[in-house]
């Protein structure tokens, strides 16, 4: 059973910094791709970064230059560094995860494993 636990969300001021992780049971695909995904009350899912187990990565125009994302494959972990915060950047932040290599591109309908979402506020 895969699981997927967020956490390092919560409140900052525009141009600060978080970091998110994602850590991630009971998955054992060597071939897989993890993605960030973000929601704003109102908004549509959005995709945000996505990164293979080659290390390819991919991002939002919106995110490129000020978020990064990364995976620690020893603590099963994914992180999202994101810096240069925006009040625009607010959202439910989603971890996600496929098994497969393939595109790496942050499309929700390719994901079928979800976290529960870490709350993101930067206020301006």
């Amino acid at each position: 059973q895969v699981q997927l636990v967020e956490s390092g969300g919560g409140s900052v001021q525009s141009g600060g910094s978080l970091r998110l992780s994602c850590a991630a049971s009971g998955y054992t695909y060597s071939r897989y791709c993890l993605g960030w995904f973000r929601q704003a009350p109102g908004k549509e899912r959005e995709g945000v970064a996505a990164i293979d187990s080659d290390g390819r990565t991919t991002y939002a125009g919106s995110v490129k230059g000020r978020f990064t994302i990364s995976q620690d494959n020893a603590k099963n972990t994914l992180y999202l560094q994101m810096n240069s915060l925006k009040p625009e950047d607010t959202a439910m932040y989603y971890c996600a995860a496929r098994p497969g290599s393939g595109l790496v591109a942050p499309l929700a309908i390719l994901f079928g494993y979800w976290g529960q979402g870490t709350q993101v506020t930067v206020s301006s």
